[in-house]
Parts: C-alpha cells; structure tokens; sequence
C-alpha cells in the first residue's frame, strides 16, 4: 500500500499522527496562572535561583499548562512579607525562610532552622519522613498556608564584624543583624538584634547601622559585598545547621489544584532543594579561598561564647514552650528525631568526616 493510500485508509494526518502522540493527561489539564513572590533579590541566584527553577520545571512537566511567574523581593512585596502576601492570596505562592515570621509566632522557625537545631540532612529528614511537614502544616493552617520543602543552604557562617569577637563580654551592646528567632538568643547574651532583608544589609553595615551581619555563607556573603565593610568572619553559625527555605502556598489555591498539578508542584520543590544544596557545596569552597585572599580573617567562635550561646538558647526554648502549646508541639518532635540521627550520625559519618577533613588539609 502506497503511504498517501495508508493516510486515506487510516484518517491520519499530521494532526491526526498528534492527537494520537499527545498524552490524555495533557488535553485533560487546566491552563492556570501563578504568581510567586520570593524573599530574595535576583542578585542570589542561588536562593531566588531556586524559586525560578521550581517555576521553570512545573511550566516544562504540564506542558505550560500551570505556569508560575517569579518576582523577587520588592517587586510586588517586600521581602519579608512574603507569608502575609500569601495569606491573603495578593500571590498565589512564595518562596522563603518561615523563621522571618517568628515575630507572629516563634513556631514558625522550626520551618528553616532553630538555633541549635539539627544538620541539614536530619532537618530535612524530619520535615519529609519525621513528621515535620505534618505539624507545620497543622500549624500553618491558621495562616491559611500549607508548604513544601524547596530549598537548604546547609550550615551556615557565623557573620561578619567590624571587630573581633572573642568573649561574650565583646557581645554587649552589639548591634547584629540576625535572621529569625536567633536573634532572641543573640538577646540574652548582650546583643540588640536587627531583622532585615538581603538587599538591605550592605547599606546598613557600611553607614554603622549595625556593627555585624551574618547571611548565608561565602558565595551569598560574596555577591552581598559584606567583606568590604567588616574584615572578621566567624563560624559556624549556630542557628543555622541546615536551614530549610519552604514554599508557601495559599490554602485555597492549593486545594484548588488538580492533585496531579500538586505533585508536579511538590517535585519541582524537591528538584530545587537538590539543586540548591549542590549549587552551594560547589561555590562555597571557592568563594571562601576567594575571600580569605583578599584579607578576609577567618575565626571560629570561642569556646566561652559557643558554650553561653548553647546555654541560652535552651533556655530560651524551654521558656517559650512554657507558653506556647504549638511551639513545644514542634520542638519536641524535632529534638526527639534529631537526637535519635545524631546517635546514628556519630557513629560513621561524624568519623569519617572528620577523618577526611584532615587529610584533605594535609
């Protein structure tokens, strides 16, 4: 049979051949539009990166049927208004640290890390299999938000300062921008705390505002141009072990989507929280040796100042679990399961960690 013959018999042409190649899933599947608002300014494209790359993915796995348009920080709202711009379905979604909002209530830290918490990979292994998700969502729901994991900066560094820090006498009076709940234990030991965005602290640590500022750690510190202004860098940041950055999504909307548009939303989290925890391990050695060529000195925090910082913030959990029913809710599923991994973790992985560390040094 000849093929113009085999078109005529069978009916098919070219748009016939792709009716039939086109998968029922895609024909049946709603176009909608999304607006996410990030925390972030484009200039870190690893943490805004990451919300443009959940946005990208969602659009290439429904064929553009479910598009999501990334806006960074200021451009529909500030920074760290990105729960209240969800709450109130000004955005359909936003990409951020929950534990900016711990002014609302202080449970909402535990959505990114709480001071002396647990290591990026227990964290996050509490928020999927520990039942961390559950409890925050719990929580989440009177804000009328739910979240999905979508994105960790791993441990964090200590900050930067004008002068070096070497007792917790030297923490007095000093003015420190610190993210979150932190900066109530920073509080304890002397130190006035300051709350403010990324794209805000430059200025203020250039005009003396502030006296130290931690962010992230070298390749965000980098880019943020921190160094230029303040020459000590101290590790490790205690507050931060391994800081979960959390997709929020108005309640309504998601329970809207089509439960085949939520679990392409949820992977494209994950794929963005990959991403992230790579992109950073891959930058941070280089902009570390970067930095510490141009002058920058590094110190680890005393002992003295470790061991007070330690003190203090278990001091303050268990006063604000005293009156907060959702706070210890939270805490004590996250210290339970992180106790239980870190009696696994010592065992090898600490071991051998710490075993290749030296030798990589040598």
């Amino acid at each position: 049979m000849k093929r113009r013959d085999f078109i005529k018999v069978t009916g098919l042409g070219v748009a016939g051949a792709a009716a039939v190649a086109s998968p029922a899933i895609a024909q049946s599947m709603p176009e909608i539009k999304w607006r996410m608002t990030t925390s972030w300014p484009k200039s870190l494209d690893t943490l805004h990166g990451g919300a443009e790359m959940m946005a990208k993915m969602v659009g290439e796995a429904t064929d553009n049927k479910f598009q999501i348009q990334t806006f960074a920080a200021g451009e529909i709202v500030p920074g760290l208004q990105v729960l209240d711009a969800v709450q109130s379905a000004t955005v359909e979604m936003g990409h951020t640290a929950p534990y900016y909002y711990f002014g609302k209530d202080p449970t909402f830290t535990f959505g990114s890390s709480v001071p002396f918490g647990p290591n990026m990979r227990i964290n996050q292994a509490w928020y999927t299999l520990g039942g961390g998700r559950e409890n925050l969502n719990e929580f989440f729901r009177s804000y009328n938000v739910t979240s999905l994991l979508a994105g960790n900066t791993g441990c964090q560094m200590g900050g930067w300062f004008r002068k070096e820090i070497n007792s917790v006498e030297d923490l007095q009076g000093l003015k420190f921008r610190i993210g979150g709940f932190a900066g109530r234990v920073m509080q304890k030991l002397g130190c006035v705390p300051q709350q403010l965005a990324g794209g805000d602290i430059y200025p203020a640590l250039e005009k003396g505002t502030i006296d130290a500022a931690e962010w992230v750690g070298p390749y965000d510190d980098e880019r943020l141009g921190l160094y230029k202004v303040a020459p000590h860098y101290y590790y490790p940041g205690w507050w931060e072990g391994g800081t979960m950055l959390l997709a929020f999504i108005n309640l309504d909307k998601w329970n809207a989507l089509p439960k085949s548009y939520q679990s392409v939303l949820e992977q494209a989290g994950h794929l963005a929280n990959n991403w992230m925890m790579a992109k950073y391990d891959s930058v941070n050695p280089m902009a570390l040796r970067k930095l510490l060529a141009g002058g920058t000195k590094l110190h680890p925090f005393s002992a003295p100042i470790m061991e007070a910082s330690f003190k203090a913030a278990r001091e303050l959990h268990n006063e604000v679990s005293a009156t907060n029913a959702n706070f210890k809710k939270v805490y004590e599923s996250l210290t339970s399961f992180s106790n239980n991994s870190y009696s696994w973790f010592q065992v090898a992985e600490v071991g051998y960690d710490n075993f290749m560390a030296r030798h990589s040094q040598s």
